[in-house]
């Protein structure tokens, strides 16, 4: 591949609701995890989909699950998701021709809270994880979003501390937030689990999907 080493622009996107659709695997693990320990949720799909961004063990307290034991669910989560995590997810329309775009300018990189233990299998099984010079997960994480330690994180795995042409792409406040304490800049995205009212709170660059997001950066540099 290209060396992308001397390139002004940096854009790290987050994942889930970014640049893949992984609800129906995310929600049917906590489906599963509640049945497999007898958790009688009272909740709607919708109220999971509104905690994903979330580390697992704040998104089961979030639902009602007692602190003492989350991490039973979310190890009862984490043993079904390697199962159904590749056959139910999908690379979001446009994510493609994203990335594809993206790094014909712009040095990229992941900054998720999924492990990388799930994210390595899925950046492979799509053939995209050529394209991306770091990946930072939960686990390389003390803090993880809307804590700015994972956009730093990578940042110091791409030998860049400061710098003013760097971009986070994501659809959740999380991402914004992130951005926003790390002190870079960012663009927030309709396509995934975050709503209009919520991103606007932090960035006025609001956009369809990342496709969208990648030819707005681009052309405030062209």
């Amino acid at each position: 591949m290209e060396n992308t080493q001397n390139r002004e622009i940096i854009i790290l996107f987050d994942l889930d609701g970014t640049l893949i659709d992984s609800t129906d695997a995310i929600v049917g693990c906590f489906y599963h995890s509640f049945k497999e320990l007898n958790f009688d949720f009272k909740g709607l799909d919708e109220d999971i989909k509104n905690e994903i961004g979330y580390p697992l063990d704040i998104m089961y307290a979030n639902l009602g699950v007692d602190k003492n034991v989350v991490w039973d669910f979310v190890d009862c989560y984490k043993k079904e998701y390697r199962k159904v995590s590749k056959a139910k997810t999908y690379l979001l329309p446009n994510a493609i021709e994203t990335i594809k775009l993206a790094s014909s300018f712009a040095r990229l990189g992941i900054v998720t809270t999924k492990t990388t233990a799930y994210t390595i299998p899925l950046l492979e099984n799509f053939g995209i994880i050529k394209y991306f010079e770091t990946i930072i997960g939960r686990q390389e994480v003390e803090n993880p979003k809307p804590h700015p330690e994972p956009i730093l994180k990578a940042l110091e795995n791409m030998n860049l501390i400061a710098h003013k042409n760097i971009f986070m792409i994501g659809d959740t406040k999380l991402d914004l937030i992130a951005a926003k304490e790390a002190k870079i800049s960012c663009v927030g995205v309709l396509c995934g689990y975050g709503k209009e009212d919520d991103l606007s709170q932090y960035t006025s660059n609001i956009v369809t999907d990342s496709l969208d997001a990648v030819k707005l950066i681009k052309k405030s540099y062209s």
